[in-house]
Formats: structure tokens, sequence, C-alpha cells
């Protein structure tokens, strides 16, 4: 062992939020109601290093403001971030005091991260002759890597490893570790919400660091880059410095590493006892006591300096993970078995420590065998393996069956097509047998990859990705999750099997049969178990009616939406892109005309100095917290009816921004085997159960401006014989909320057949209904739909001409008028105060955490998600009914008109001409009832030769 001293520094956040979800399916609330689970997560950590590796001299790296440079760069860093949880707020102070007992120096300055603080002080202890070992799980420190700075890393399920300059080199492909700053520069972080280059992502960044070496090169090479990526690259360059400047550790912070002050020295054992006993942590009280005990006979141990240690190598035996102890959510591996509440729950499950029966079934006679076998099972967990993620383009590498835990099998798929589809067809009894249920996770992707072969899966469906929705809809609910989540099991990984992403990663194809086998297998009886676990929680949670009649029956529908696709007119967006071109540039001159010079428009910080500094738009400009002008839409969109120069600045950004997400992007979606757009639906992102559309999103095409909705003309019928139909729900939403609320007034409104804005008008501003004014009706629609998501005067004066007395006035009015309206969303938060979640009209739940949270500002958020989420999930649960009710008769009809997009409260079909006026009334009929309120729902039916004609 090296006689050189050692520093570890902590970077305390990351161990803090590790530590919070660690325990995010069981949290640790003490008597008094306090979620403890960030504290102890984080103390666990901090002792596991400590008791691990004996530190000479330690010091926890804590945020303080955020990054206040970078911000004043770039006004949108780290702005997508969530709201921290309350739970790790009031986390903090404790860790803080805790520190402090234990006589742990805590670096923090005002202004700068974690990460400047731990770049600073390294290289300073580094200047006198210590080796710096960083705490943290984040790439972005592999920059500070030298000769004596390393990376001491978390490995998930348990264990470190520690990057040293070999490691980085291998991970980023780098010569040195400086270059992860032009790595993290050209690619962009999504979680500091660095935009880095446009179109480059890992493998291209790593392939122009091979090629030029940095980001500077890069940029002053360009004319050796080809087509698309060079003109991206070419108009995006200050982006990519900008970028670089972001992804870059600061290493002059003002703070100073004094060895004295760093030692690990012993602690007030009294005063951090004290604190855990108000804590209520008894366990951790022995684990604390027990570390700092063991002090003086455990000697200190170089960190493993390898990146490529798994949980699985090295294995201690069931006698040193007893010793060596790591707890429940120790983030490092072994603690004392007193560390947690639970020890078996951290030391995971695998497919090398777990007895299980995974076989490969031979061609020929084991095949009909086992097809045989199979017929007799009533239940059968089944999922396919392929040659990519596109379900429209992947071939069938092997399908894996479960239908007992810890057993299973695996049919490997010949490449030749001809010979893969004999094989399936020797399947075809098992798949399209009405009797026996099938399980899978995600089983709208196989349903997809098996039509492909004209294999239909029929029978009960159990899909435990839906399943889990539906119990957890704010948790993720990939397999690897769900698995460590709720069976303590880490699954293999796929990039062990296939490599990462990049010009050396295997097909599955590639992948020996056994390691195939092993894989495979794994991923059907992982499933088939969460299945019977998840079946229980349907029920705790009055969620199974859900689920087996709409989530399951709507999943087929969906299948069938994706595989039809729709038809795109590419040629008439290559003209609007054109258009689009010329309104940009137009647009460009006239801003660059009026500010007296040419700027990058945007750039927030450039556009900031032009507007508020040289043509002193505003006496009193709004700046962000950096003290930069802020230049936000809701402030450009405040001043806009004031100054052509920010009209036209949202102009351009509006135009800009549409162009590159839809009418460029467009035509790259189209899938060249159909020659039509194939988007895919997601029925597990939103909480309210809308679902959401993704590959390409045609849920968020702009249709209040009239360049956004020219978009909507470039879909087209599948051929003459066709046209386009859309059905679309007249004010689903407010019908909902009136008779939710029983509110009268507005129920005989929609009973009579009034414009409800109308009506809302001639009651708050107290005229009769023939002398309601545009204006009028116009704060009123604004009103309505505003109540539902809690608008404030303050946001109803931005919305409207209204100043915000006389809005906050109107919003009174309202209520005043309406007031079996209030009465319900007060009755909502009241009900969601005391049950934790509320719920839509067929019982789906939307779980508020924060509904009782002493933070005004989050309470306010849960407070209005409790109103609106009812109302939002209803209106989706009614469409999704009219979805199943609709596909069902056109499939018993034989029709061959195809329902092929849902877009928020709207239908789209391609209609058989013949069949127009069948299908018109059949698609109304079911939408208007597909479930019964006291108030109508009324359904609008128009026709086109494109989606725009049709709206």
């Amino acid at each position: 062992m090296s006689d050189q001293k050692r520093l570890f520094l902590v970077d305390a956040y990351a161990l803090i939020f590790r530590g919070y979800y660690a325990f995010i399916k069981n949290p640790r609330i003490n008597s008094k109601g306090e979620d403890t689970s960030a504290i102890m997560g984080f103390m666990n950590s901090l002792l596991d290093v400590i008791k691990r590796e004996r530190p000479d001299h330690l010091a926890v790296c804590f945020d303080k403001g955020g990054s206040a440079d970078r911000v004043e760069m770039y006004e949108d860093y780290k702005a997508n971030r969530d709201e921290t949880p309350e739970g790790i707020k009031t986390a903090v102070p404790y860790i803080y005091e805790i520190l402090k007992a234990m006589h742990i120096p805590i670096m923090v300055k005002e202004g700068y991260e974690a990460d400047d603080v731990i770049g600073t002080l390294s290289r300073q202890a580094e200047k006198e002759g210590y080796k710096t070992y960083m705490v943290t799980p984040d790439k972005d420190f592999a920059q500070l890597v030298t000769e004596n700075i390393f990376m001491y890393r978390p490995v998930f399920g348990g264990g470190y490893e520690t990057w040293g300059i070999p490691e980085v080199q291998k991970k980023f492909e780098v010569t040195e570790p400086m270059q992860v700053i032009d790595f993290l520069g050209m690619m962009g972080d999504s979680s500091d919400n660095i935009p880095g280059l446009p179109g480059v992502g890992e493998k291209t960044a790593k392939k122009f660091l091979a090629a030029y070496g940095s980001m500077e090169n890069l940029l002053a090479n360009t004319h050796e880059l080809k087509g698309k990526m060079k003109e991206k690259i070419e108009a995006n360059k200050e982006l990519g410095i900008l970028s670089k400047q972001l992804a870059t550790i600061m290493l002059d912070v003002p703070v100073t590493f004094n060895a004295k002050d760093f030692e690990l020295n012993h602690p007030d054992v009294e005063k951090v006892k004290e604190i855990f006993t108000q804590l209520e942590f008894r366990r951790l009280t022995d684990n604390f006591l027990k570390t700092f005990a063991d002090e003086a006979t455990e000697s200190k141990s170089e960190p493993t300096e390898s990146a490529n240690v798994k949980p699985s190598e090295n294995k201690p035996t069931p006698k040193e993970q007893k010793s060596a102890g790591a707890g429940q959510f120790s983030l490092f591996g072994g603690n004392d078995e007193t560390t947690t509440e639970t020890v078996s729950e951290f030391t995971r499950k695998t497919t090398e420590n777990t007895s299980h029966f995974y076989q490969s079934i031979a061609s020929g006679m084991a095949t009909k065998l086992f097809v045989k076998n199979l017929m007799n099972q009533p239940s059968v967990c089944f999922d396919t393996e392929t040659t990519g993620l596109n379900p429209l383009t992947a071939e069938l590498v092997g399908i894996s069956f479960s239908w007992e835990t810890a057993k299973g099998f695996y049919v490997p798929f010949p490449e030749d097509k001809i010979e893969a589809q004999e094989l399936i067809e020797v399947f075809r009894p098992f798949f399209e047998n009405e009797q026996i249920e099938k399980i899978g996770q995600n089983l709208k992707y196989d349903i997809k990859v098996l039509a492909k072969y004209n294999i239909e899966v029929k029978g009960k469906l159990f899909d435990t990705m839906l399943a889990h929705y539906l119990i957890n809809p704010d948790m993720r609910h990939n397999m690897d999750v769900l698995a460590e989540t709720y069976l303590n099991y880490t699954p293999i990984s796929i990039t062990e099997l296939i490599g990462k992403k990049g010009k050396n990663q295997l097909s599955m194809r590639e992948v020996p049969l056994e390691k195939q086998t092993e894989y495979a297998v794994e991923d059907a009886d992982i499933t088939l178990q969460l299945k019977e676990h998840f079946e229980k929680e349907l029920g705790e949670a009055n969620t199974q009616t859900l689920f087996d009649e709409i989530e399951i029956p709507l999943l087929r529908v969906l299948a069938a939406m994706e595989l039809e696709g729709i038809n795109l007119d590419k040629d008439f967006l290559n003209s609007l892109s054109e258009q689009l071109t010329t309104d940009i540039a137009t647009l460009e001159k006239s801003i660059y005309d009026a500010a007296g010079e040419e700027f990058n428009i945007a750039s927030p910080k450039q556009l900031g100095i032009i507007l508020f500094e040289k043509m002193k738009l505003v006496d009193k400009p709004k700046k962000t917290k950096s003290g930069q002008y802020s230049t936000a839409e809701d402030v450009l969109k405040y001043l806009a009816k004031d100054h052509e120069i920010i009209q036209n600045i949202l102009d351009f950004r509006g135009l800009s921004k549409l162009k590159s997400t839809y009418v460029d992007a467009l035509p790259t979606q189209v899938e060249e085997a159909t020659g039509r757009v194939h988007t895919d639906y997601m029925q597990t992102v939103a909480a309210t159960g809308r679902l959401s559309s993704n590959n390409p999103n045609l849920q968020n095409i702009p249709i209040r401006t009239e360049r956004g909705r020219q978009v909507r003309k470039a879909f087209i019928p599948r051929s003459e014989d066709y046209t386009l139909l859309a059905a679309d729900y007249s004010q689903i939403e407010l019908r909902i909320i009136a008779a939710l609320s029983k509110e009268e007034t507005m129920i005989e409104a929609f009973k009579n057949g009034e414009d409800i804005h109308a009506s809302t008008a001639s009651k708050v501003f107290n005229v009769p209904l023939a002398e309601v004014t545009r204006e009028q009706r116009s704060n009123a629609k604004t009103v309505n739909f505003g109540i539902i998501y809690g608008v404030s005067a303050f946001g109803l004066s931005n919305q409207t001409d209204l100043s915000r007395g006389e809005a906050k006035e109107l919003i009174d009015t309202y209520y005043e008028n309406y007031p079996k309206l209030r009465a319900y969303m007060s009755e909502q938060v009241d009900f969601a105060r005391d049950n934790g979640y509320v719920q839509t009209v067929l019982g789906r739940r939307r779980y508020l955490k924060d509904i009782n949270s002493r933070n005004a500002i989050v309470r306010g958020a849960a407070e209005r998600n409790a109103v609106n989420a009812p109302i939002q999930g209803s209106a989706a649960d009614i469409i999704k009914i009219a979805m199943i009710n609709i596909y069902n008769k056109l499939q018993t009809g034989d029709y061959k008109s195809k329902m092929l997009l849902q877009v928020h409260d709207e239908l789209v079909f391609d209609a058989y001409k013949p069949e127009l006026e069948t299908i018109k009334s059949l698609i109304k009929t079911e939408m208007e009832n597909a479930y019964k309120l006291e108030v109508p729902l009324d359904v609008e039916i128009d026709t086109g030769d494109n989606w725009l004609e049709a709206h």
C-alpha cells in the first residue's frame, strides 16, 4: 500500500438523492411523520465509505444556489430539473447537523456547484501530494481525473469502482481525461440541459474526438464534414462553444484545502446519538458506533482501481457478506448487518446466485413436443428477442416462454425468413388459442413483431408494464426497475450481451445461444413473477376493472393503429420548409434592422442585452437569479403588444421550432417498407391516463398559428378511394366538470345546446345572452378552461386584455355564479388530503404525495392537480372506451375504414368512401355514448383530403 495520504471528497447531493430514491417504494417515516429516507440513505453510504476506506482526510461538498456563472451564460442551464422533493429539502439541515457533530468539514460556496468545489479542492490537494478520490456517480467528474485524482463510483447493486486515467480513456474513447469536456460539450447533457451540437450523440462525439481531438478543432475544420451534419454544426458553432463552457468544471472556486481541517477525527458520539435518537434511527446508531469503535483495529486499504468490477465478480462468501456488511440501500456495497432495516433486500438476486432452470429447445421433434406441452398450460409468459427496437423492421431472433417460477425455455429462430416463417407456424396454435392467457412486459411490441409474421396474439392478456402503471403511475415501469423494486432481483443487462451502442455493438443473432437463452428466459421468468405480484396489488388499488376493461383492450387497438400508420405528403412538407426558411430569414432581417446590428437571436444573453440595455424597451427589466435579463416566453409575450421587435422574436422562435421539429423531421420518419408514418402511443407516461405520442409526437403539432396548422395538411388519405375523417369531442373537460360538480346552470346550458362560453359570459358579466360581446365571450372562455388548471388573477390577466384587478373580479364573480363548482374543487382537495390521491370516473388514481406539504408552492401544485387530474383523466378514460368500442365494431363489421390517430380529444380515420356515411354514424354514436354523464357528450365530425381540412 502506498504511504501517500488520501483525501475523499463526497458529492453530497448525489448521495442524498440516491439514498432518497432507494427508499422510494417504502419511505422511512418516523412517528412524527417526518420522511427520513434521504438522511438514512446518505448516512449509510457515508459510513460505508469510512468503514471500507478509512480515509486520512474527508470532506462533504454541497451545492448552494446553483451555478451563477453557468446560468448567466445560458439561462436554461438545469431549467429542466424537477422541483427538489420535500423529503430531500427537509433532510439537508439534519445532514449538516450530523456532519458537524462528526467533525467532518462541509465545503460549500454560494453560487457554485459541488462539482466546482470538488474540482478546486482536488487540484489543491494534488499540489500538496495527496491522492484524491471523488465520491460520486456523476460521469462529468471524469474530466478531473489525473494520476493522483480518481473517481470513486457506486455500482448499482453493491460495491464500487475506481476510475483512473485508463478507465476514463476506455469509457469515453479519449486520449486524456480533459477531452471529456469536449465529449460532453459535443453531445450535450439532458440532465443539466446542456444543448450540445444538434444531431451529435455519443457515437458521433467519440468519432469527432478521434478525428479532431477537441471542440475547437472540430469547429475549425467543418469544411471536412458533409451533408446535413456539416450544415447543423456550422450553424451552431457558438452553441458548441457554449456547451463546452457549461460542461467545464471550475477549478478556481474561492475555497481552500487545509489538510489539518480535513483530517478524519473521532466524532462527538453523544451529539450524533442525540440527533439519531431524535430521528428514531436505532440500527443506524448501532452501525455508527460500530464504525468508529472499529476505527483503531481496521487497516486502510487502497480502492480497487478498475472500472470493470461488477457486483457479481469477486463475490464475498456469505460470511464475508455479513461482516463486511452492505446495508439495504448503501450505495457502495457492504455494511454491517445492523446498518439498515433489511439487509437481504440489498443483496440483490441474479442468475448467478439464484437457482434456476433455463433451457433452449432444439429444432424438429423437440420443438413439436415443447409446443404440445405449451398448449396444456392455462397461462404462459412469453418474450420476443429481435434484431432491433423498431417492431416494424425487427426480425425474430428467438422467443422465450415461462409458466413456472425460475424455469423457462428459449426457442431460437433461423435468420432465413422462409425458415423463420415455417417455425412460427408451429407456434400459431399457441398464440391464437383463446383459452391460454398470454403474459408479457410491453406486449404491444411483441404483438407488432408477430403481426409481421401474420400471427395474431389471441386470448386474455396480462401486461406487467400496464399493471404497474395503474398501481404506481409516477414510477418508472421498465422491467429492470420493477425487478429490483419488487423482486429484489437484478436482471442481466443487455449491454453485457451485445455491448454499448456503436460500431462494435453486436446483433442479438451474434450472441452465443447459451447467453441468449439465459438473457431471454430470465426476462420471461421475471415478468411471470412480477405478474403474480401485481395481480394482488391491482385488486388492493381497486384498478382491476380499469386494467381488464380499458388498458388491456386498448393495447390491441393501439397496436393496430401503429401498424396501420398514416400517409404523408413529403412534397408538401418540402415546399413548406422552403416557405419557412424565407419567413424566418425575413423575420431575422426585421429583428436586425430594429436592433441596429446582427446578433444571435437564439442566445438569451445576447438578446437580453439588445432589448434591455441597447434598446431600453423596459425601465426595470425582469432578471433571472443569476442577474441575466430574462427573455423567457411569458416575459416576452407580455411585452409583445407594445414592441414589434419582440413579436418578431416570438414568431422567429415559433417558426424555427416548427421547421426543425416537424416540417424537416417528419419526412425522415416515414417507414421505408410502408411509405407511412407510424407513431408510437405510450400508455404508461402521463399520470393522468392520457396517451402520449412519440416518434413522431403528433400530439404537440401547434394548431394555434396558421403555419402550425399547415403541418396537418401534410397528413393525407391512403389513396383516392379514401378520405380523412376527424371526430372531435366538443368541450369534453367542461362537460365533465359540470357533471361532476353538479353545477345546474352549466348542466342546463349544455343540455339546451347553448354556447357555454357565451352562457358563462352572460352570467359573470350580468348581461342577456343575446348581448354578450365577442370580447366578453373570449374572456369567459379563458376563465372556463383556466379554472380547471387553477388560473390566478395574474395568469388570467396575462392571457387577456384585463388588468389584474379586473381579472380577480372576474374570477370572484365566476365562483359566485357557480358555487357548486367551487365546492366540488374544495371537496377534491380535501379528499386528496385525506386519502393521498384523487380518481377519475372509472377509478383511475392520481397519487399526490405533496398534498400535505409544508411548502406552499409545492402544496399548491398538488392542490391544482387534485382538481384537474380527475377531469383530464376522466376525459382520457372516456376517449379510450370510445376507441375500444369503435375498433371492435370496425373489426366485426369487416370495414375497410381504419382508425389511425388519437390526438387529445380527437380521433382520425382513413375512411373508405363507400362506407363514409355508415361509419360517420357509427363513430358519432360510439363516442357520444362511451360513458353516460348527466351532461350529454357532443362530437363534431368532418372529412377532407388532408387532416387540416378534416379537423
